[in-house]
């Protein structure tokens, strides 16, 4: 049996990636052969981009159906069904694998189960031991993906509340990690979490190892959108630049609704300006000020407003030759600004800054060797009755019994065994 890591979060916005990502490489030093399963994802319309981005990162040659267990839809119609089908689909990956991490929802969806607790539920009926993610943030006061940082007492208070749900689902849980934390707070973090979990008893009784507590500091460069990301919040278009640039991260917003020479002065790295498409003097003025070199290197422009800009102003930039993207929308000002501002970030194939960010923070803060070596010890010791129609099942199948029987006659043993929910 494959060993298996069932990482969720108790919020949205958490990050999770960030995690998941360290611990499948985390795990593919030890082990050759790491899968990754989707428990939940949001439809099978869209694509799941965060299972797309996990398939590049593991050891084994998995098709991205086979690694999805249930939509939102599907769990929203009947719960229990969707657990036997979350089991089933993952026994079939975990057979080829060494070892599998399982990725939980997102808390996206508004839906009619309390979502922490369905997925403690999921990793139950696995047998797989749980690592959390906090949000190491406030929900309110986003901004580009940023917000105020929580206290050490508000994440405290935060992990009270999961880990009394997941004992509650009889999950086992493996480690806790507040992640987007206070960079300044983060022994006091981990502290407060540690003082929460450490009189934690195992589900069955008997605790091998310690919750594992490890904080990951806020790092603005993974949570702030792309200037892909806000085209596409804005409904906009590439008007000119380099399309490569389009994967810059953009960390301010600057509304250019005065004269360039008050302008300048507000300009920081990393921010996006939107400007009226009528101010072109104000378009032109940013271009040199971006080309001087003696201002901050803003990400990209974007114009509002249903003006296209004329023909001389068009020559001029192109003699210019600069390659910073400027992007058209048709929105107004104020809805421009704040559909720019509302814009988060997220991880995608091809962001190797952001891989490399999340790689280097995580081996950073958390301590790989423990966790690794915790979770071949973690197994858990509880068996839920659809666990064990499982194994009836495995060994049903196994042992290719085909006994016959006048009430269920041309059925296998191996197809009576298979279980139905009931946890």
């Amino acid at each position: 049996m494959a060993k298996s890591i069932y990482i969720t979060s108790t919020e949205g916005r958490s990050g999770k990636s960030t995690v998941v990502l360290g611990v499948l490489d985390a795990i593919a030093q030890v082990t050759p052969r790491v899968g990754v399963f989707r428990a939940i994802a949001r439809s099978t319309s869209e694509r799941d981009y965060v299972l797309e981005m996990l398939l590049d990162h593991v050891g084994v040659d998995l098709d991205y159906d086979e690694c999805i267990g249930v939509t939102y839809d599907d769990v929203r119609r009947d719960a229990d069904a969707a657990l036997s089908t979350v089991v089933e689909r993952f026994k079939a990956v975990e057979a080829k694998c060494d070892a599998v991490v399982i990725v939980g929802s997102d808390f996206t969806d508004v839906g009619s189960i309390a979502e922490l607790g369905y997925n403690a539920r999921i990793a139950a009926n696995l047998g797989t031991p749980m690592l959390v993610v906090l949000n190491g943030r406030a929900s309110e006061g986003d901004r580009l993906g940023m917000s105020v940082a929580r206290t050490a007492a508000q994440l405290a208070q935060v992990t009270e509340h999961a880990v009394n749900e997941i004992h509650h689902q009889r999950a086992e849980l493996l480690a806790v990690v507040a992640n987007r934390a206070d960079p300044d707070a983060l022994a006091d973090i981990n502290a407060a979490i540690h003082a929460v979990v450490t009189e934690l008893p195992a589900v069955d009784g008997n605790r091998e190892t310690e919750v594992g507590v490890w904080s990951i500091p806020e790092d603005v460069f993974l949570v702030a959108p792309s200037v892909r990301d806000v085209m596409g919040s804005v409904g906009g278009t590439l008007l000119r630049g380099d399309e490569a640039l389009l994967t810059r991260e953009v960390l301010d917003v600057v509304v250019a609704g005065m004269s360039l020479n008050n302008i300048l002065p507000r300009l920081h790295e990393g921010a996006i300006v939107v400007v009226p498409a009528d101010r072109t003097e104000v378009l032109l003025g940013l271009l040199l000020a971006n080309s001087s070199g003696t201002f901050p290197s803003i990400s990209a422009i974007v114009l509002n407003g249903p003006f296209p800009l004329p023909d001389a102003v068009q020559q001029l930039m192109a003699g210019l030759d600069s390659s910073l993207p400027i992007i058209q929308t048709d929105l107004d000002t104020y809805d421009t600004a704040v559909r720019v501002m509302g814009t988060h970030g997220r991880f995608a194939a091809g962001s190797q800054r952001r891989f490399d960010t999340a790689a280097a923070l995580f081996g950073q803060n958390v301590d790989t060797a423990e966790l690794t070596r915790d979770l071949g010890l973690a197994r858990s010791a509880v068996v839920t009755p659809l666990m064990f129609g499982f194994q009836l099942f495995e060994r049903a199948r196994t042992a290719r019994s085909n006994s016959w029987n006048p009430n269920l006659s041309g059925v296998t043993t191996a197809e009576r065994a298979r279980p139905r929910s009931r946890v």
